[in-house]
């Protein structure tokens, strides 16, 4: 079977209701709460992705008991501090950052060393960020130069921190999070303002926890040691894999799309709200709270004229996962747009800042690139003629799915390599892409 696809011709017309999988960063979440819980917690719409499997395969060597069928899944979680520390575990976190950091915070407690290992993709990324902190609360760390392989070992009496967080990193932030819940006392988080899902399960729950909202900072106090009870969710519909399909009907001809039941968390709607100051037809269907977390269904229509954006920077943490699709927007803009303030680009599963310039160079679309910075000069009327080979990225899953989009909205003879990638987070991805009534190979 082939490892790549090939894209000629662009999308025809189309007018489609879709629904998308369950959110990664919730379903991963939720999943490493129930194994902290007393009890059975049950899950429906969890995300079937790599990422969220090779959760499950590291509570599983961690003695936690996990029942499976396609999206519903149910877990026996044994309380806090009730994993079972075997001699010599290994952890694989695959391509998840996400996973690799947040469990390092349930680990705290670890009575034998445990070792954390990843893909070649995730152990090129920083790990420092999160070893610093949690060596505060007495974890000891061996690191290869803050990447991966880590070795673990943790404490019998965890201390409470105080932390300053300045990264806007929701993983640092959860993870210390998740540490607090095993420490006598209150740890104290200032953190940069970042998605904030951990959060809104942790008041779900009724933790001890106050967070204190500031314009640009969050106040998070956790008090550890209160039993957590069993969490039964439905897992909202992915923001970040719903955007691939947003962008494609704004830059597609005469087409509209509903996409249903989506987490338009605030601190996950970035794209949105950057896509709106740039003209594009978003519309709100059906809002509602759920379990702390915003749910609507989305109305997108195509979007004749692009406006160029100047990016407000207080917008990039709440996008940054989708920048690689609004460079292919602002593509399309009627003028220059300029992004700032992005090196956090550059810290996940590519170099995806560096990735965004390359793509865009290799359309034809002019564009100037710095380490935190990127300048796109737009042209309404892009139409791509030439051969264009997308490799060697790391197996990124973003950029194989925004290359495809580019592929499908701008024309050009493409070859995507690396199909598998999208497993990651995104398994039906070209399955749904393909039901809108693209043509690929």
């Amino acid at each position: 079977m082939s490892k790549k696809i090939s894209i000629i011709n662009t999308i025809k017309p189309f007018n489609k209701t879709i629904k998308i999988e369950g959110d990664k960063s919730l379903s991963i979440r939720w999943a490493l709460l129930a194994s902290q819980a007393k009890g059975k917690s049950r899950s429906t719409n969890l995300l079937n992705s790599e990422d969220v499997l090779s959760t499950l395969k590291c509570l599983k060597k961690l003695g936690i008991k996990i029942k499976l069928q396609k999206n519903v899944c149910e877990i026996k979680g044994l309380g806090l501090n009730g994993f079972k520390y075997k001699k010599n575990i290994k952890l694989n976190a695959g391509n998840s950052g996400t996973l690799a950091r947040l469990i390092m915070g349930l680990l705290i407690h670890a009575k034998n060393e445990i070792q954390i290992t990843g893909d070649p993709s995730l152990s090129k990324r920083d790990f420092y960020r999160v070893t610093k902190p949690l060596e505060k609360f007495g974890a000891k760390f061996k690191t290869n130069f803050g990447k991966l392989p880590i070795l673990i070992k943790g404490t019998d009496l965890p201390q409470p921190i105080k932390y300053n967080e300045t990264k806007g990193s929701a993983q640092v932030k959860s993870s210390i999070m998740l540490a607090a819940l095993n420490t006598e006392g209150e740890t104290i988080i200032k953190a940069k303002k970042s998605r904030n899902h951990s959060e809104l399960l942790f008041k779900y729950l009724n933790l001890n926890v106050k967070i204190i909202n500031k314009n640009y900072i969050d106040i998070i106090k956790i008090k550890g040691k209160k039993e957590i009870r069993p969490l039964n969710y439905e897992i909202p519909s992915d923001i970040s894999s719903s955007a691939f399909f947003i962008v494609l009907t704004a830059l597609s001809k005469n087409s509209k799309i509903k996409i249903k039941n989506i987490n338009i968390n605030p601190t996950r709607f970035g794209i949105v709200k950057i896509l709106k100051l740039m003209g594009v037809k978003i519309k709100f269907e059906k809002i509602k709270k759920y379990k702390g977390e915003k749910i609507a269904d989305l109305l997108v229509m195509s979007t004749k004229k692009i406006k160029p954006i100047n990016c407000p920077t207080k917008l990039n943490t709440a996008a940054i996962d989708e920048f690689l699709l609004i460079f292919l927007v602002a593509a399309k803009a009627d003028g220059v747009s300029v992004f700032k303030n992005l090196s956090e680009l550059n810290q996940k599963e590519s170099p995806r800042l560096k990735w965004g310039s390359k793509i865009l160079t290799m359309m034809g679309v002019k564009n100037e690139v710095t380490n935190n910075s990127l300048k796109v000069y737009g042209n309404s009327n892009l139409q791509i003629k030439n051969k264009i080979i997308i490799k060697k990225f790391l197996k990124d899953h973003r950029i194989f799915m925004a290359s495809t989009i580019a592929a499908l909205v701008f024309g050009g003879n493409w070859q995507i390599h690396d199909k598998d990638s999208i497993k990651t987070s995104f398994p039906s991805f070209l399955e749904k892409i393909k039901y809108l009534g693209a043509e690929i190979q």
